[in-house]
């Protein structure tokens, strides 16, 4: 589970990356939302799912019947990426298409997303025998669970503010100018 962790941890920072220079800065997505809506949701909805995985995974067990909710976040998870992969491909036609850069930062974000479910799948298996959460006894620094916490959060805002950019919200788009 600790490789596991690790893992998320380089994948919650290739995300970073990915959002606020690809769909932030380059792209300026939140502001394109007349023509990014569907991009957008999809984003919003996976970024949820990441909080809430960054955010409990470091610091509990998903035992018993939350082991299945966790394979049905994480399958939901691969889902909405493959979605987001054709979405992409249509609508960001108006910028030339997905950055080259930002295609392979996918690419790198699904190999260690590979890697990190390598290691996460034998725990949930082991956990779903178990009968309910439990705190986390994975032994990683207490700085390591905050920063992957602090990820969450960061994850979480940023799907929040691509909902309200998808919903029509003029200021989510801010600092950038609605097209």
């Amino acid at each position: 589970m600790t490789t596991a962790l690790w893992l998320m941890g380089v994948q919650g920072l290739l995300g970073v990356w990915d959002t606020v220079y690809y769909h932030e800065w380059r792209a300026r997505l939140p502001a394109r939302a007349s023509v990014m809506g569907q991009e957008l949701r999809l984003h919003a909805v996976r970024s949820l799912i990441y909080g809430v995985v960054f955010c409990t995974l470091p610091w509990f067990a998903w035992t018993g019947p939350f082991a299945v909710v966790l394979m049905a976040l994480l399958v939901g998870e691969a889902v909405i990426t493959f979605a987001d992969f054709l979405v992409e491909d249509r609508v960001r036609t108006v910028l030339g298409g997905v950055f080259p850069g930002e295609r392979i930062t996918h690419g790198i974000i699904g190999v260690v997303y590979g890697a990190f479910l390598a290691f996460l799948v034998p725990v949930l298996a082991g956990w779903l025998a178990g009968g309910g959460p439990a705190p986390s006894d994975v032994a990683i620094p207490d700085l390591a669970r905050a920063a992957l916490t602090v990820l969450g959060m960061g994850a979480a805002l940023s799907g929040i503010r691509d909902a309200l950019a998808a919903s029509g919200l003029r200021h989510a788009a801010w600092p950038w100018r609605v097209a």
